[in-house]
């Protein structure tokens, strides 16, 4: 019963949960921006707020209600002992693949002119929020010990899904996947559930996703 009442609430959240965020990403952000002239308050109220509600708060509630029916309960997910060296060697993949990009696009490494405190803002939410949702509640929610990688899958089809709204906002939705872009986010997910499953501590996927976004932001 209680395997039961689990899937019904993954499949309502599912559904529900993606169409608040596409509502969010194609109608409501366009008001923010109209709304707040400042790029830092509109980034915060966006990132800092909303996305949190919508997003870190639903999750963080889930995983408590469904504490007995968890792969990793909320108390061991966040203090949980890390042995960082081990995922040393992820940061430094991160850092080249993303320094070695910049220099085939620009022809060399420089450090994007629009980065600000707005960036900072974003990249300082979006690992939280992110890895809270796939990773603290829907991958932990679904994974089993001789089904790992079927969910880690699954998982990294719903993170791919969840960008399609900013895609096609930003007119990005084709390209995305003619430029074989949406690899990237594949891949990505795949090494954040990874980490999480061999951590069994959401910060370090929190830690991976918030690093890389940095380098995003300061090298695009």
């Amino acid at each position: 019963m209680s395997n039961k009442k689990k899937t019904t609430v993954l499949i309502f959240y599912f559904i529900i949960f993606y169409a608040l965020w596409a509502v969010m990403e194609l109608i409501v952000r366009d008001s923010i921006d109209s709304t707040f002239k400042n790029a830092v308050v509109t980034e915060f109220v966006k990132e800092g707020v909303i996305k949190n509600l919508l997003w870190t708060l639903p999750a963080i509630a889930l995983i408590k209600y469904f504490k007995d029916d968890m792969y990793i309960s909320l108390k061991e997910m966040i203090s949980t002992k890390v042995n960082v060296l081990k995922y040393l060697p992820v940061f430094i993949i991160f850092t080249i693949f993303l320094l070695c990009n910049s220099f085939v696009l620009n022809g060399k490494i420089a450090i994007s002119e629009n980065f600000g405190m707005d960036d900072i803002i974003i990249f300082i939410f979006v690992g939280l929020t992110e890895e809270m949702v796939f990773r603290g509640w829907l991958l932990n929610a679904t994974i089993r010990d001789d089904k790992k990688w079927q969910a880690v899958l699954i998982n990294s089809l719903m993170f791919l899904v969840i960008h399609f709204p900013i895609w096609i906002h930003d007119g990005i939705f084709i390209t995305s996947f003619t430029s074989f872009g949406f690899v990237t986010i594949l891949i990505l997910s795949i090494i954040f559930s990874w980490s999480f499953i061999k951590s069994r501590n959401i910060l370090v996927p929190i830690a991976l996703h918030t690093y890389w976004d940095l380098l995003v932001s300061i090298f695009s």
